[in-house]
């Protein structure tokens, strides 16, 4: 067992830093020193890939445009026409207001159905940074990311900010990696650092990759619960040994 937000960090070579996820049913953010995570820094966001997914068909229904093709959508159509036409906006209020502002994206269903997509696409993740626009009253993942960092004591912080990963499947969006590290430079205004984002190709499955490295890893082998372990002592051991 092993907090994804430490394997994620482990994913991009590093001990130290503040992990970013944005993953299908949760949101984290979780800060680690020299590969401790510090409890009093992790944040949750009830905010993730599956409540835009929802978010995106509510938007859909609520135009004028093909109501019979939208409501038969499957919620795996519904998922990659998410993933392939929607983006993170790094100006929200101004492209809300100006239709000009952005280019509709065609989306071809798999009974081969054409449904356009408007203001949509950048409204879908926007939850993510303001999720009042789904009714929860909790900060953004902007926010709770700057919420974390400041727990972290003055002479590590500064090395944390310069080492911010994102991860998780909703971090893919196009324009999350900007619009994350525009928000938090506008949280840390004035406090003299500039804070920069990493964001690898491969941050979908960031905690997958960070795990795999760890448990090959020949410190990581006393950790293992042994078959042998198993055997003698049935599964309820794993309580003893995590």
């Amino acid at each position: 067992l092993a907090n994804t937000g430490f394997l994620s960090l482990c994913a991009h070579g590093r001990v130290t830093g503040l992990a970013v996820e944005a993953g299908a049913a949760l949101s984290h953010v979780t800060s680690v020193c020299g590969g401790r995570t510090l409890r009093k820094g992790s944040r949750c966001l009830g905010v993730a890939g599956e409540q835009l997914s929802g978010h995106l068909q509510r938007l859909l229904l609520q135009s004028p445009r093909e109501p019979a093709v939208l409501q038969a959508l499957t919620k795996k159509a519904l998922t990659r026409l998410k993933e392939q036409c929607c983006y993170v906006s790094l100006d929200y209020e101004g492209e809300l207001w100006d239709a000009g502002s952005h280019r509709p994206a065609r989306f071809q269903t798999p009974d081969g159905h054409w449904i356009t997509l408007g203001k949509e696409r950048f409204c879908c993740p926007e939850p993510l940074f303001r999720p009042e626009l789904l009714h929860h009253s909790c900060p953004g993942l902007h926010q709770l990311a700057g919420q974390s960092l400041w727990t972290v004591p003055d002479h590590a912080r500064r090395h944390i900010l310069g080492n911010i990963v994102l991860s998780g499947g909703s971090s893919l969006f196009p324009g999350f990696p900007e619009r994350m590290c525009l928000e938090l430079n506008f949280l840390f205004r004035g406090a003299g650092v500039h804070v920069e984002v990493l964001a690898n190709p491969g941050r979908g499955t960031a905690a997958w990759a960070g795990g795999s490295m760890a448990a090959s890893l020949t410190s990581f082998q006393h950790t293992w619960m042994t078959r042998g372990e198993y055997q003698e002592h049935g599964a309820e051991y794993v309580h003893a040994k995590f």
